[in-house]
């Protein structure tokens, strides 16, 4: 493919050719893009946990108020950053019963809500391990709940010119707080005293601008397509007119109302107004076109997760120190805050240019390719650094191969699941194929990270890498 090919055929392109086609006032909407925005931050609450959990432990005031140590207590270290999988697990599952009896902006308080309590359990848990695991399994529970709801609301809200665009706005506040949230550890390790406050700093300071969020949420706009299914239609149409911009007698919003209507009914009288878990569940899984649909997002998950980039993320400290990074705790916590920058632009790159140019079967064997060379370099050099038969340089190499994993990641199994989750499901199976996906994700995410201090040590370092490339 020619240079050029890659950013005339790329996402970028297409969304500006698409948007130089549109109405203005469908696309110029401040009421359309201030609503997917909030929706958007949605993604916050996970990576800011993901972020600051894998550094968290390496603050002096963390390890004297709990004692423990990535070096000493490797069980509890793992407790600490696995347990709030388990929660997310939970949490996406049971969304599934609440998202469409209460409404998508209802959903995003309440989940929104009880992370902000898990929060606020660990930042008051002054010591008590106990305390701290139950707090990370509150906030377990508000972030798999959101990353279904999420991405969900965003594609019901999204028009169809730009609804890939809108789509991506989840994934960039996932990686933009990702990078907040490393360095803000690293600032209160440089800045704030040992103490209780380091740690409660990190806890704490994110709750404050989602309970703003919240307040914010209440001038915003609900789904119009769930308005349609709670049969408020004076109000579906409200809020669509408000949400594209145009009046009701507009061609576009007409054909969008009578759309969105025909499809509704035609999902009532097929399975109901309400249809139960056990119907969707027959109709995931028996219908042989859904049952693919649960086969791609289970696999894509569970290929995301063996990769091993989640875990590199999650363990970024005891890795970097593996492959020979001096220079203390601080410059650990600066390269963990600089390959959370790094992912974060190697994201926007690969969604905006890479994945539609090169296809998405192409994207996805790019991206494993690197993640495989990667891993097996790390592994290769790992058991040589053991045995003290390294070149000079080496381990900036090693540091290299890190980075570079992390954009294979954003190429090819970082972003797929989401399209998938944001593209694949017929509307009736949106809010519960979301629900299954999740679940899964969060539970195998689970597995995977809290059996990695394990499967470190089992392997002598260098076979867990030897393992991802597998």
């Amino acid at each position: 493919m020619a240079v050029k090919e890659v950013f005339t055929e790329s996402t970028f392109a297409k969304y500006i050719r698409a948007i130089r086609e549109s109405p203005r006032e469908l696309i110029a909407n401040r009421n359309l893009l201030l609503t997917a925005a909030l929706y958007a931050t949605s993604g916050i609450p996970i990576t800011w946990d993901q972020g600051s959990s894998s550094v968290v432990p390496s603050l002096p005031g963390f390890q004297q108020d709990f004692g423990i140590t990535s070096a000493t207590n490797p069980t509890q270290v793992s407790n600490f950053i696995s347990f709030v999988y388990i929660g997310a697990g939970i949490g996406a599952g049971l969304s599934f019963f609440l998202n469409d009896r209460i409404g998508r902006m209802w959903s995003y308080r309440l989940y929104m809500s009880i992370w902000i309590l898990g929060q606020i359990i660990a930042s008051v848990s002054f010591g008590h391990l106990g305390a701290l695991y139950t707090a990370r399994i509150v906030s377990g529970l508000g972030i798999g709940a959101l990353t279904v709801t999420g991405p969900v609301s965003i594609v019901e809200i999204a028009p169809t010119e730009i609804r890939g665009l809108l789509a991506v706005w989840f994934s960039v506040a996932m990686l933009l707080s990702l990078t907040v949230s490393v360095f803000t550890v690293y600032a209160s390790f440089v800045h704030v005293a040992v103490g209780r406050m380091q740690y409660q700093l990190v806890f704490f300071a994110p709750t404050i601008v989602m309970a703003i969020l919240i307040a914010l949420s209440f001038f915003l706009y609900e789904s119009p397509r769930w308005l349609f299914i709670a049969r408020r239609d004076d109000e579906g149409i409200s809020n669509l007119i408000t949400l594209r911009g145009l009046p009701a007698s507009h061609p576009r919003v007409a054909h969008e109302i009578e759309d969105i209507k025909i499809q509704i009914a035609k999902e009532e009288q097929k399975f109901g107004r309400n249809p139960g878990v056990l119907v969707l569940m027959k109709d995931a899984f028996l219908v042989p076109t859904n049952l693919r649909r649960v086969q791609q997002c289970v696999l894509s998950y569970a290929l995301a997760q063996l990769s091993g980039a989640n875990s590199v993320t999650s363990y970024l400290v005891p890795i970097l120190a593996m492959v020979g990074v001096s220079g203390g705790t601080s410059r650990s916590l600066f390269l963990s805050g600089m390959y959370s920058m790094a992912k974060f632009f190697f994201t926007l790159i690969a969604s905006f240019f890479f994945i539609d140019a090169l296809g998405r079967r192409r994207s996805l064997f790019t991206g494993i390719s690197i993640q495989m060379v990667s891993d097996l370099y790390l592994g290769v050099f790992i058991k040589y650094r053991q045995e003290g038969a390294v070149a000079p340089g080496s381990s900036e190499a090693a540091i290299a191969a890190i980075f570079i994993h992390g954009f294979g990641y954003a190429v090819g199994l970082l972003v797929l699941p989401y399209v998938f989750g944001a593209e694949l499901w017929p509307n009736h199976l949106r809010s519960f194929g979301s629900a299954f996906s999740q679940l899964f994700h969060w539970l195998f995410f689970f597995g995977v990270n809290k059996g990695m201090p394990s499967l470190l040590s089992q392997t002598h370092n260098w076979g867990a890498f030897i393992f991802f490339a597998g």
